[in-house]
């Protein structure tokens, strides 16, 4: 997925949009209102995805594969909020780059890489738990082999977004004889068809590709643990699969509908060129952003909310006390497991 900025030449891969000066962003109360929720969404997924990752480093017993592919997500959407939010505001605000020649060409590729990260994530969390209950692969990926697919995920990920750092200009572009703008704008070689390609492209490979595998995957799991259950299959390991399995597939479900809109929405553009000369396209381009970017805070609130051993570690962070619903993944140490996973051990002390 590319971005197209029409007119400003602005165009950056999570901020971009049409410059009419009549446009609704144009007014104090559209803008107060973008503020906050931008705001709002930055809040909640620093904090959010910030708080996933320090329970999953601070206690032992959440320290699995799966979590430590979750926390790569948590920092995926940790990056996306950082990295995509607060420019895009300042863009819909200013109608122009206001960061500079450097920024220019690093910050799209970085965004590209965070959002693809984030997608490519989501698919090897679903791979890994078909391959443990669909095929009864009872031996668990080791953590030298999690920090492997970790780091190629990301290697992956900047290669795909690589383009949004070479085909790149950055410059002035009068506007009238009396007012000029800075430029941050995609230059493809050849025609601007090669521009419309890799946009849609990456539209399959960040959007339908994953979301198919991911289907595909959490709806042979679910069927797996739904014929094992109607067998008498009850005991607790298959409950809390069943439950985990809920969980992320949860996750899956916000990422296609939250990010929808705005695919089709970008989709509608590479098809047809018309609608950025919309009264309000730069109005509905941030409202469907918004959306898009409300599931960067939403999986941190999912896995507190779904998932036991999390709630009691948020809670045991947030309210400082010891997680006794925290299951240890084994009975030995039992005590000094308790004791290692107490995240305040004098609450007056530390203020939490």
């Amino acid at each position: 997925l590319n971005s197209i900025l029409y007119f400003t030449g602005t165009d950056t891969y999570c901020s971009h949009g049409s410059e009419n000066l009549e446009d609704s962003t144009k007014l104090l109360g559209v803008q107060v209102i973008l503020i906050l929720a931008y705001s709002t969404i930055i809040l909640f997924g620093v904090i959010g995805n910030s708080l996933v990752i320090y329970v999953v480093y601070k206690f032992k017993n959440l320290r699995t594969v799966t979590n430590f592919f979750i926390v790569n997500l948590a920092v995926a959407d940790l990056l996306m909020n950082m990295l995509c939010l607060p420019f895009t505001l300042a863009y819909t605000l200013y109608g122009e780059w206001k960061f500079g020649q450097v920024l220019c060409f690093t910050l799209p590729c970085a965004q590209g890489t965070a959002v693809h990260v984030s997608t490519i994530t989501l698919n090897i969390i679903a791979l890994d738990r078909h391959r443990s209950i669909v095929y009864h692969m009872e031996t668990k990926l080791s953590k030298d082999t999690c920090a492997v697919v970790i780091v190629m995920s990301w290697a992956v990920s900047a290669l795909l977004a690589s383009p949004l750092a070479i085909f790149r200009e950055y410059g002035t572009f009068d506007i009238s004889p009396n007012k000029s703008i800075q430029v941050c704008a995609e230059k493809w070689p050849g025609s601007s068809k090669n521009g419309t390609v890799y946009s849609i492209s990456m539209l399959l490979v960040q959007y339908g590709l994953p979301l198919a595998i991911n289907s595909v995957a959490y709806i042979r799991i679910w069927n797996k643990l739904k014929n094992h259950m109607a067998h008498g299959g009850r005991n607790d390991r298959h409950q809390r699969r069943k439950k985990t399995t809920k969980m992320l597939l949860t996750v899956v479900v916000v990422f296609a509908v939250s990010w929808l809109p705005f695919h089709a929405f970008q989709l509608a553009v590479d098809i047809n060129s018309t609608v950025l000369h919309m009264k309000d396209f730069k109005l509905l381009f941030t409202v469907f952003h918004i959306v898009a970017m409300c599931s960067t805070f939403v999986n941190p609130i999912l896995y507190g909310w779904m998932n036991n051993n999390y709630r009691s570690a948020f809670l045991s962070v947030v309210k400082c006390y010891r997680p006794v619903t925290l299951r240890p993944r084994s009975t030995k140490g039992r005590d000094t497991q308790k004791e290692e996973d107490r995240v305040c051990t004098d609450c007056k002390s530390t203020n939490v």
